[in-house]
């Protein structure tokens, strides 16, 4: 006898409980995904310090958070702008990509996947430049990350096409299952095999995605992207949320209390500190 249908919220959890990740289309509409490149473009202006004068207090605070594409051929690609590999922390210095972290369609399906109460980890752009975006070898999230249970959602918001040619993402579907592993550097050089275990590299998969669509994954799932030598960008933005079920757990020295943006629930709070016990 067959069943019943799953609603939507049901089968994408189940999806993303089975394979350890779940891909969502046109979750931003072209309109949003716009206002995402002028807002790539004017960071990279920063980075180049060609902010206008009212602009330079966020721009410097942008500029502490670039890092330049390491391995770039080029310190500059056109109107001047630098070869730029990621921005972290960017809901400190960009609006659009602050409140698209909130955006209403992505919350809803991360409370589907963890529950109604979300705090935000990680907020990063990852911008895989024309020609020079280096290779990010295969690895888990959460063996870099203090957090226990290391139970956390990362989103890859595609802000143009992601191809296999321009370096999308790379995953290996169940591999959250397999339980916490050691890994290698992530940035490697654009020839550079993303994993020296021939087992994992056997079972890698593309994840092309359209512009405005996202791949939500689990922090234990195997992943990384291959080089991009095309003439196209391959721009992203990546949030990553957790419960506060999830325990700061420092390690080296790091402070025993973290603050750290709610972004939904809690009762309306802006924020939460988490301090860990010996």
């Amino acid at each position: 006898m067959q069943g019943k249908p799953l609603p939507n919220a049901l089968r994408m959890t189940k999806t993303f409980e089975r394979e350890g990740y779940l891909v969502v289309e046109n979750l931003l509409s072209p309109a949003e995904v716009e206002t995402c490149q002028a807002e790539i473009h004017r960071l990279h202006q920063f980075a180049a310090g060609q902010e206008a004068a009212p602009e330079k207090g966020v721009a410097d605070v942008a500029r502490r958070h670039v890092q330049h594409e390491p391995f770039a051929k080029d310190e500059t690609q056109g109107d001047r702008l630098p070869v730029l590999r990621k921005a972290e922390n960017t809901r400190e210095y960009s609006e659009v990509f602050r409140n698209l972290a909130q955006h209403p369609k992505l919350i809803e399906v991360v409370q589907n996947l963890i529950g109604e109460d979300l705090l935000l980890f990680r907020s990063t752009l990852m911008f895989k430049p024309a020609f020079h975006g280096s290779s990010h070898g295969l690895h888990q999230d959460s063996a870099y990350w203090p957090m226990e249970p290391p139970h956390l959602v990362t989103v890859s918001l595609a802000l143009n096409e992601a191809t296999p040619e321009n370096g999308c993402f790379k995953v290996i579907p169940r591999s959250h299952l397999w339980g916490m592993q050691e890994w290698g550097n992530i940035a490697r050089q654009q020839d550079a095999a993303l994993t020296e275990r021939q087992d994992v590299a056997q079972q890698q998969m593309d994840v092309p995605l359209a512009a405005g669509s996202a791949l939500f994954f689990h922090s234990l799932m195997v992943h990384g992207s291959g080089p991009n030598a095309s003439p196209n960008p391959r721009n992203t933005a990546l949030y990553a949320y957790f419960s506060p079920r999830v325990r700061y757990v420092p390690k080296g020295g790091k402070p025993a209390e973290r603050t750290f943006p709610v972004v939904a629930g809690l009762g309306g709070k802006t924020e939460l500190t988490l301090t860990a016990f010996a």
